[in-house]
């Protein structure tokens, strides 16, 4: 018998979900817990793992169509087994519980790959580190991923790196650069797809689930929050300097790239730790004062930005809060990221920096009360007063942190106080960093 696969529960709270994207088609080899489709929920994007390796028979539940929670939205014929596969669900103008299927559809033969190709082309791209996404993209365009250079840490291909490979190779030269693995297009599409294709000007073109997610959380934290901002410029010279003397070290100790983010978020836990009411939140006519310091941070995707949480961040040290941040955001960059990855949190972090923005004035990630952005960390003359009290004027390297803060429940004062304690925190760095 067939496989099915179906739409899986992502959480307890979660009935149901939207198929985004069939990552395979039907007559395609796929192997158990390879990524299989997307799925767009209330709470995350996923990418959905086969649940057995064979052949994609039966897409059942075509993209766009939202059903419940275990629903088979298609089937997998196991080896030994007949793969002819119907066709796909056709697209839906709107969503429908289930897609039906074609009744007088022709059985279409699954390819049939040469061996030696395919076993090939599986032996390069399991050697090369790459994520789904990357696999996917090499394998849309036709691209070898053994002749790729990765950039990331340990040799592993970015998405940069594949599309810069495209771009420089052109699409001619990178799909030659595949053995045909079949006389099938559907073992190598002939003519490369853009991974999401670019609206035209002038398009009319509906929100995806996350966008309009994004878009109703911003319009309800504007109405629930009484938001107020407060900027502070930081002499971040001293961490600089740290990170310079340090990074390449810190990578050979611990196979974790150090970056900036870890220095805001301990210098923002320290401050937490003191003034308890920013990491607290209103509940009615209630302030929830909160135990753990679970810390969102803010990751900004090409579909849009999503907020996975470090829980109980008070507890780590710089090398667990490095590890922690840098998982969550590749986690979050491959849809790997679970819905209680996402929640519980008490107070965020932005980057904005990361774009160049000298600051920025974010909207509070409710139920949070507070949410502290990050400028861009850019050179400046600064006014620097020794310790006899004479004053100088040096190059120094400035960064400056917005907090954006609910006046209901946080004073003005109260949030000076904080963010002069963060300030301090960061001028005068003085912990170890593994």
């Amino acid at each position: 018998m067939p496989t099915d696969i179906v739409m899986p529960q992502m959480g307890e709270s979660i009935v149901e979900g939207t198929i985004t994207k069939w990552l395979k088609k039907p007559g395609d080899k796929i192997q158990r817990d390879e990524p299989l489709f997307e799925i767009s929920t209330d709470k995350v994007d996923a990418e959905i793992p086969a649940p057995a390796s064979g052949v994609l028979q039966e897409i059942k539940v075509s993209e766009g169509t939202t059903v419940g929670v275990n629903t088979v939205v298609g089937t997998i014929a196991v080896d030994g087994e007949s793969a002819a596969p119907a066709k796909a669900a056709p697209a839906a103008e709107k969503p429908a519980p289930v897609a039906k299927k074609e009744e007088k559809a022709a059985p279409v033969p699954p390819p049939a790959p040469t061996p030696t190709a395919v076993v090939a082309a599986t032996e390069q791209e399991e050697e090369a580190r790459s994520s789904p996404l990357v696999r996917k993209i090499a394998r849309e365009h036709g691209v070898r991923l053994s002749q790729v250079a990765g950039t990331g840490l340990g040799g592993r291909i970015t998405k940069q790196d594949i599309m810069q490979f495209i771009e420089s190779r052109g699409a001619a030269q990178a799909a030659s650069a595949v053995p045909a693995a079949s006389s099938q297009p559907a073992a190598v599409a002939p003519t490369p797809r853009p991974a999401a294709p670019a609206p035209y000007p002038g398009d009319l073109v509906p929100m995806t689930n996350m966008r309009k997610l994004i878009a109703k959380h911003m319009i309800e934290s504007r109405r629930t929050s009484a938001h107020v901002h407060c900027m502070y410029e930081v002499d971040f010279t001293r961490i600089v300097n740290l990170r310079n003397k340090q990074k390449a070290g810190f990578e050979q100790r611990h196979g974790v790239r150090l970056t900036f983010m870890p220095f805001f978020v301990r210098a923002a836990i320290m401050a937490l730790q003191q003034w308890p009411i920013v990491n607290a939140n209103i509940e009615g006519e209630n302030i929830r004062y909160h135990r753990n310091i679970n810390v969102g941070i803010a990751v900004a995707l090409d579909w849009g930005l999503i907020v996975p949480v470090l829980k109980n961040a008070g507890d780590l040290n710089f090398l667990g809060l490095q590890r922690g941040i840098t998982d969550l955001g590749e986690r979050a960059r491959t849809k790997k990221l679970k819905p209680e990855d996402v929640e519980g949190s008490t107070f965020t972090v932005t980057n904005p920096g990361q774009f160049g923005a000298v600051f920025g004035l974010p909207i509070i990630n409710q139920p949070n009360s507070a949410i502290m952005g990050v400028g861009g960390i850019t050179k400046m003359p600064l006014v620097i007063t020794d310790k006899d009290g004479t004053d100088s004027i040096a190059i120094r390297s400035v960064v400056h942190l917005t907090l954006g803060y609910d006046h209901r429940l946080i004073d003005g004062a109260v949030a000076d106080q904080f963010m002069a304690q963060v300030k301090k925190n960061l001028e005068t760095w003085g912990e170890e960093i593994g």
